[in-house]
């Protein structure tokens, strides 16, 4: 079989060698924080055009509350915690306040975007006359001018997840690895990287509810979709056109096939595209008019720019660059970038589907997982884009060395095979949870009208609706339950007082901003990696 698709066989040894150690219990600690992004729309059903609302707090200070793109993309971040109760409270809060304050405005509850209009009438997200804030800005000016800003409108969570120090102490001692602790963690990240590109497919499959999108969002443009009603085009086995040639991809980057094989490889191969000047992007100028297009014309202007499933990350400090952060003091922890916006439920995503992803990603952890060659590479996007595109199809095959093999053969044993992990996690937690998240996961795979793609496509039909209706409806019903139990007065002003305070840090940001833009690009560039 395919190394992209061989079950691994070290999860058993290692999980005893850590009850050994007394240390299985540090599986508790797993650490997470979620990015949730969401659209701002207007009653109708179109996208937004009010700027980024002032009591919500200044998107470029403000810790929880910020936009990603567009001026009506807000992006809710919680703390990093253990808990999964804490993280899905936290953005529940955040989801409250935001509701609060949005007078007749909803958020739109899907990963694809309500209906648009032009380019034009897509506003670039805004962050001030700081510096900092300028690059900002400018980047995403760049990234419309790349990609065009209608593209920039999908919405999706970041899943950030880091394993305890303990667990990879114990690890490095089992290997009698001579590398530092910060190296071996970094292998160790990586190693857990490759993984979850293996199998991401999975995920996509389970989790994926973005199988149809608003005619507006491919107006003049070709597409392979079929016209599920005249507004709206769907595939019929889809499971997330976000995660496919549609959504966050670029051809420009099809030169970038990165190996995830060690920290070094991966750094020089994005340190290339951020210093080659690529010639579309050149024809687009760096500035016009004395105002600029684009922060440089590089294949990327800046790492964020990579489009990936999955990437390694590190806390940055003010004003350094994530490569170089990386170089300096390794892999943090890593970021999930393919978890779709669920509707049908009201934070778009849940407890149930939390343990799943943790299940997954120590199992991407604590399996082998051999160096990537060019022809796994290959594989590990043919397959991601067969399920993005034919995922529910009974038909469907991936690729394996052996040939093709059903989706179910390959999907069913893979499931099973983490369910010593979910027991671990049950027994940590005293609860059988894990092991049920399992089981409606392996129900999703013998019955595909269970997967909300299915699901979103099945109500659009019984209900004869497109997908703006739909969105708009269930966008609706998650602001009358959110308004329905509005924070307590603490909380509310708890959270009133982290927006003025963040307006207060971006007014310090700006009288204290020294120097040109221009330096402060040059400066920033100048980083070493």
């Amino acid at each position: 079989m395919n190394a992209a698709l061989q079950i691994p066989r070290s999860i058993t040894e290692k999980l005893d060698y850590l009850q050994d150690k007394q240390l299985l219990s540090e599986l508790k600690n797993l650490r997470r924080g979620i990015e949730k992004e969401s659209l701002r729309i207007e009653p109708g059903g179109e996208l937004a055009q009010t700027p980024h609302p002032k009591n919500l707090g200044s998107a470029l200070t403000h810790p929880y509350i910020t936009t990603d793109f567009s001026e009506a993309l807000l992006e809710f971040i919680t703390p990093v915690s253990t808990s999964i109760d804490e993280s899905l409270d936290f953005l529940n809060n955040i989801h409250r306040y935001v509701y609060s304050q949005l007078q007749d405005e909803l958020l739109w509850v899907t990963s694809m975007p309500c209906i648009l209009g032009t380019d034009s009438k897509i506003p670039v997200a805004q962050f001030g006359s700081s510096n900092i804030g300028k690059m900002k800005e400018v980047y995403r000016v760049g990234l419309g001018h790349r990609y065009g800003r209608v593209m920039q409108t999908i919405a999706g969570i970041h899943y950030n997840f880091s394993i305890p120090d303990e667990i990879w102490n114990a690890l490095q001692q089992r290997e009698n690895s001579d590398l530092s602790f910060q190296d071996y963690k970094t292998r160790g990240y990586f190693s857990l990287i490759r993984n979850f590109r293996r199998y991401s497919w999975l995920l996509i499959y389970l989790f994926g509810a973005s199988p149809v999108v608003c005619k507006s969002f491919l107006s003049n443009r070709e597409h392979p979709l079929e016209e599920f009603d005249q507004h709206s085009l769907y595939s019929p086995y889809a499971t997330s056109l976000r995660m496919g040639d549609l959504g966050y991809q670029s051809t420009a980057q099809d030169s970038l096939k990165a190996s995830y094989n060690d920290l070094d490889s991966y750094s020089e191969l994005l340190n290339r595209a951020m210093n080659q000047p690529y010639p579309a992007y050149t024809e687009i100028g760096v500035e016009q008019d004395g105002a600029h297009q684009q922060l440089n014309d590089a294949l990327l202007q800046i790492e964020n720019e990579f489009y990936s499933s999955v990437r390694p990350k590190r806390v940055t400090q003010s004003g350094e660059k994530p490569l170089h952060a990386l170089r300096q003091r390794g892999v943090e922890y890593v970021e999930l970038r393919c978890i779709d916006i669920n509707p049908f439920t009201p934070l778009g995503i849940d407890a149930e589907q939390i343990r799943f992803i943790d299940t997954f990603l120590l199992y991407c952890l604590l399996s082998d997982s051999p160096l990537s060659c060019d022809k796994e590479i290959s594989c590990i996007h043919d397959n991601q884009q067969r399920v993005v595109n034919h995922g529910r199809d009974p038909s469907l095959k991936l690729k394996t060395l052996d040939g093709e093999k059903p989706f179910a053969d390959i999907a069913q044993p893979l499931i099973k095979s983490m369910e010593s992990i979910a027991g671990i996690l049950d027994s940590l937690h005293q609860t059988d949870l894990y092991q049920t998240s399992l089981s409606v996961q392996m129900d999703k795979v013998a019955d595909a009208n269970k997967t909300p793609s299915a699901q979103v496509l099945n109500i659009m039909r019984d209900k004869q609706q497109s997908f703006s209706q739909f969105g708009r409806e269930w966008s609706e019903n998650t602001m009358a339950a959110m308004v329905s139990n509005p924070l307590d007065a603490p909380c509310q002003r708890h959270f009133q007082e982290l927006a003025q305070q963040s307006l207060l840090d971006q007014q310090q940001l700006e009288q204290d901003c020294d120097g040109s833009f221009i330096e402060y690009l040059e400066n920033y560039f100048a980083q070493p990696i």
